[in-house]
């Protein structure tokens, strides 16, 4: 399996090595967070018999935020978007060649889904969320987070495919 690890000089961590363990941070935070909504949740509804309506609009957001920054800490890990059993049957030369346009897919994908995301947050800015006093666009907020810096990690890694 290519995995290859983008990764300074030892002793030296790079911005980019910085933004992945935050992304690793914000998406274990992001599962943490989801576990204990989703426990209030249930004790609320089962031994208050009072369910709260912000539940569930705060665990879509915090779902969607963490399955982003995983996504994007998998594109540069080479373990997102990877398909490493068919391409580990290829022969080299195409291996390689397939892989950077795989890369470039992704980069493209990430970019598409960054800008729509945005949009769709900025469309949807002025609308309350129902059952909590927040924007609706703030659901969406993270797709266009998580796609920017997945594009990111994509193009690092096709830049750092090109060199070789």
């Amino acid at each position: 399996m290519d995995n290859e690890q983008n990764t300074a000089p030892l002793g030296q961590e790079s911005l980019l090595d910085r933004l992945a363990n935050a992304c690793k941070i914000v998406a274990l935070t992001g599962l943490v967070i989801i576990t204990l909504v989703q426990a209030w949740q249930v004790f609320a509804r089962y031994v208050l018999n009072n369910s709260p309506g912000w539940t569930e609009p705060l665990s879509v957001f915090f779902m969607g935020m963490t399955v982003m920054m995983a996504a994007a800490v998998g594109v540069r890990e080479g373990t997102h978007f990877s398909f490493s059993n068919i391409l580990d049957s290829m022969p080299a030369g195409i291996q390689a060649l397939v892989r950077r346009l795989l890369l470039a897919l992704t980069l493209g994908v990430a970019l598409l889904l960054a800008y729509w995301g945005m949009t769709l947050a900025l469309d949807n800015w002025d609308v309350s969320m129902a059952g909590a006093p927040i924007p609706a666009g703030i659901r969406y907020v993270p797709f266009a987070i998580g796609a920017t810096i997945m594009a990111l990690f994509a193009a690092e890694r096709l830049i750092a495919r090109q060199k070789n």
